[in-house]
């Protein structure tokens, strides 16, 4: 049967779906590895943020909300990272519960490493290949991708449910 409702999308979505599937299977899994410590692409992504984002002093709901994960689950992350001495908690000032999470220097020696290996062996194709579309297209795309789970009511009902 041939699949009409996605129209010329059909390509784009196939290989945003073939992604994903293959992030989310590896997506938890600790086995990356720098000095000794094992980590995941879920832990990465956090320090990401939280290293882009530390002037910022975001709360950890805030941060869960930005990175689309429930609070739950960046609360686990958060610990972990910290159990393996590569970020710091502290309350906010004025605040018993508010908590700032810090990326510490060992978590910045490993975020560095790791972004210098996915340059090298995963973004740099992908970039090559992205660079043959014009930026205000490439614009466009994230603009679409963020807008459908955004704006969508079929995922937020998903969402909503799955809690």
């Amino acid at each position: 049967m041939k699949l009409e409702w996605m129209g010329d999308n059909r390509k784009l979505v196939e290989a945003l779906i073939k992604y994903c599937n293959i992030y989310a299977g590896v997506y938890k899994l600790e086995k990356l590895e720098f000095e000794d410590v094992q980590y995941s692409y879920a832990q990465i992504q956090v320090l990401e943020y939280l290293l882009e984002n530390e002037d910022l002093h975001d709360n950890m709901s805030t941060i869960a909300s930005r990175l689309g994960i429930t609070k739950s689950n960046f609360t686990k992350i958060v610990n972990r990272l910290e159990s393996k001495g590569l970020v710091t908690k502290s309350l906010l000032t004025g605040s018993k519960k508010e908590i700032l999470v810090n990326v510490n220097d060992k978590g910045k020696k490993l975020y560095m490493a790791y972004t210098e290996q996915i340059l090298r062996c995963h973004f740099a194709p992908m970039f090559k290949a992205l660079n043959r579309i014009p930026a205000d297209y490439r614009a466009h795309i994230a603009e679409a991708l963020t807008t459908s789970i955004e704006d969508s009511t079929y995922v937020n009902n998903i969402k909503r449910t799955s809690k």
